[in-house]
């Protein structure tokens, strides 16, 4: 292995001091992962977590599984470590917290870093896979360093606690970022329940029949059309259907046939009454005999 930042200073460095203080250099590799580490720099710390994670990537692979690509975007403030295609922040690695950094000189597609995690306060060694930009990468990363380092003593230590500031912000806006797309998915999951649940509770045979309308007195209306129900008798065979008439048969307006006494049979009165229709209807008779 070899240390990035003791580049002799007879040579010149790769990039122009504008395009890592005000832009970015990326670069594409492969990430074999990070494991930590118990020292923050040395050559065999590096190498052992190298072999390491050789090790599990060759596993990995004979399952079947490619090692991912990655985007590597280095500047004054640090690297970071994105998707390619989405670009997405997996790592921010900043500057002040790398402490080491290296390229395999007996492997020379692979690079290393070691960096301090703010949350946990564990050294991670990070670990690339580069065919042909391992040395070159590792150099763009020492001549950051060396640009940290010069202007942090032009502004007397001061740049280095506002990009501590910064980085912080940036760190915090990322979770945000995180946390409000969770929630957005919660949300999404919340309304597909409550549909569904709305669905489901309002069936078609819910839908109660409705009453007929009554009157003031709270009688349903009259109607020749309708039939009173068949109710069963007492031994629970139901009653004859009632006959259908040829003719319908003039009401009065409380629905009672009109009465005549000439079209009722002889014996459906007392004779003393009978005898007294009898000789109403004989005088009837002779009355339009004579018109």
């Amino acid at each position: 292995m070899n240390r990035a930042f003791s580049r002799k200073k007879d040579k010149t460095w790769m990039h122009t001091p504008e395009a890592l203080s005000k832009h970015y250099i990326p670069y594409n590799a492969k990430f074999l992962g990070s494991t930590e580490v118990e020292q923050p720099k040395g050559t065999e710390v590096v190498r052992d977590a190298v072999r390491k994670l050789k090790f599990a990537r060759h596993i990995k692979k004979s399952e079947g599984q490619k090692i991912p690509k990655v985007e590597l975007q280095i500047s004054i403030y640090g690297v970071k470590i994105l998707e390619p295609k989405t670009k997405e922040v997996q790592h921010n690695c900043q500057l002040h917290r790398i402490s080491f950094c290296a390229d395999d000189k007996t492997d020379k597609r692979i690079f290393t870093f070691i960096c301090k995690d703010p949350e946990s306060n564990r050294h991670l060694c990070y670990v690339f896979d580069s065919e042909k930009c391992a040395e070159e990468i590792t150099l763009t990363i020492g001549q950051a360093f060396n640009l940290a380092y010069r202007k942090f003593l032009e502004s007397g230590g001061k740049d280095v606690e506002t990009r501590k500031q910064i980085a912080g912000l940036q760190k915090r806006i990322q979770d945000l970022e995180t946390e409000n797309v969770e929630l957005k998915n919660k949300v999404q999951d919340l309304e597909n329940q409550l549909r569904i649940t709305q669905v489901s509770a309002s069936p078609a045979s819910s839908v109660s029949p409705q009453s007929p309308s009554t009157d003031i007195f709270d009688m349903v209306p009259f109607s020749p059309t309708s039939h009173p129900p068949a109710v069963p008798t007492p031994n629970g065979t139901q009653p004859p259907p009632v006959p259908g008439r040829a003719a319908e048969i003039k009401r009065d307006l409380f629905g009672a046939e009109p009465f005549d006494p000439f079209s009722c049979a002889a014996g459906d009165f007392p004779p003393d009454i009978q005898s007294k229709l009898d000789e109403m209807q004989r005088q009837r008779w002779r009355g339009s005999k004579w018109d």
